[in-house]
């Protein structure tokens, strides 16, 4: 086996599994990009197995402690414990992550399931060259009717590999539906986006919906429209869901009304009547849909003086990467700037952030300063995170990407 030397006060002398470009002393053995490597510090002490990429500024990270091969008895274990820790979880095993890359000892490699089919992603070098050893892991350990191909994620770019689309095993599903928390989603799995839904938010969906009963709600960054539909379930009095995706709003009046809810296009929906605060809707749509660009609406809806109970932000992640990391503080700063101003005194904000490159402390930072824009007091009431079968490891802080907070402005403040 190959072995990189690690420098000393590398990160994976404090529990991380990566070792970064400028944290390699020396590299022996010449191994080839692809393969297993052994790690060891100045002193000649094993620190473990990692995969290996010397095009990638993360050029090994660690998937085991121990002297370890990527065989097929090693993905059949590891597929074996990602599953059963779902299972005693209690998630539904036809709508979760069955793997979710590092946190299951699985660098780069990410298993959807959806009812009869699994969909893959492998985002390193070393998952994508065992795709075949990783396919036939899938089949005896899941048994789906097809295993899909989702690699075509820009990240992978960053690992030398391609983009592509393709079934790997069984056939190809029609379009179908899927019930995640509670909500009918439809699928397209080879056509679709990313490798199906946003799994991780399934939880906050039902709790950020709890709020919602009698209120007039903007959901922003809809997607496939999870909050939107959740709310409108739970009496909200109106929901506007908003998404620059064609594709993306064509989905969400699908879902709607999969979900035996009204749906209708227009720019401004029309107001609930006095007595109308109970969720009960007549003939108005349940669900409002506009495909705009979300911060030119919300500028726009500032000017109009609109005004809100409770609003959701979930955009999609705003940087891949560090150097774009102050472009991204300022995204999110405009858009709870203009959040601030849209909500009545007491109303209620919904905000999430998806880049591992933002930490909490540096999003608390963004919406304080928003507040103190906007002149507004807010008080924190809950904070949200990923739902379990995303595991978030101690030592891997990029496990833990998602961070959500729900706060109320203080009336009279």
């Amino acid at each position: 086996m190959a072995t990189i030397i690690i420098r000393p006060r590398a990160r994976l002398f404090h529990g991380h599994d990566w070792v970064h470009d400028n944290e390699v002393l020396k590299v022996t053995g010449q191994p080839e990009d692809g393969a297993v490597v052994g790690l060891k510090d100045q002193r000649d002490r094993f620190l473990g197995s990692a995969i290996y990429n010397s095009h990638s500024k993360i050029p090994a990270r660690r998937f085991s402690r121990q002297r370890q091969d990527l065989d097929p008895d090693f993905f059949r274990r590891r597929l074996t414990m990602a599953s059963e820790y779902r299972d005693k979880l209690g998630l539904d095993p036809r709508a979760r992550r069955e793997v979710w890359s590092e946190s299951d000892g699985l660098p780069g490699l990410i298993l959807d399931r959806y009812g009869d089919c699994v969909v893959l992603q492998t985002l390193t070098l070393a998952m994508d060259q065992r795709k075949d050893l990783i396919a036939d892991a899938v089949a005896e350990i899941l048994q789906p009717a097809c295993l899909l191909e989702r690699n075509d994620a820009p990240v992978r770019q960053a690992e030398g590999l391609e983009l592509h689309v393709g079934l790997l095993r069984g056939t190809a599903p029609a379009p179908f539906e899927v019930t995640l928390a509670g909500l009918k989603f439809g699928l397209d799995l080879p056509g679709g986006q990313k490798t199906g839904l946003y799994l991780d938010q399934a939880d906050n969906y039902a709790l950020v919906a709890q709020q919602a009963k009698g209120k007039r709600v903007l959901d922003c960054f809809s997607n496939q429209g999870g909050f939107a539909l959740a709310c409108a379930l739970a009496g909200a009095s109106e929901v506007t869901a908003l998404d620059i995706s064609a594709e993306a709003c064509a989905a969400i009046e699908s879902n709607a009304r999969r979900n035996n809810l009204s749906v209708g296009r227009d720019e401004r929906p029309a107001r609930p009547l006095e007595n109308e605060t109970d969720g009960r809707h007549g003939d108005r749509p349940h669900l409002h849909v506009i495909e705009t660009n979300v911060f030119d609406w919300l500028k726009a809806a500032t000017t109009r003086g609109d005004k809100y109970d409770l609003i959701i932000l979930d955009p999609p992640s705003f940087t891949r990467d560090r150097a774009r990391l102050n472009d991204a503080l300022r995204g999110y700063k405009e858009i709870h700037l203009r959040a601030a101003q849209l909500l009545d005194n007491g109303g209620l904000l919904a905000t999430f952030c998806c880049s591992h490159h933002v930490s909490d402390a540096m999003f608390l930072e963004v919406i304080r300063e928003a507040m103190v824009d906007a002149k507004k007091t807010a008080r924190l009431r809950a904070s949200y995170t990923q739902r379990p079968d995303h595991p978030i490891i101690l030592g891997l802080p990029e496990s833990g990407y998602l961070k959500g907070h729900l706060f109320e402005l203080v009336p009279g403040r």
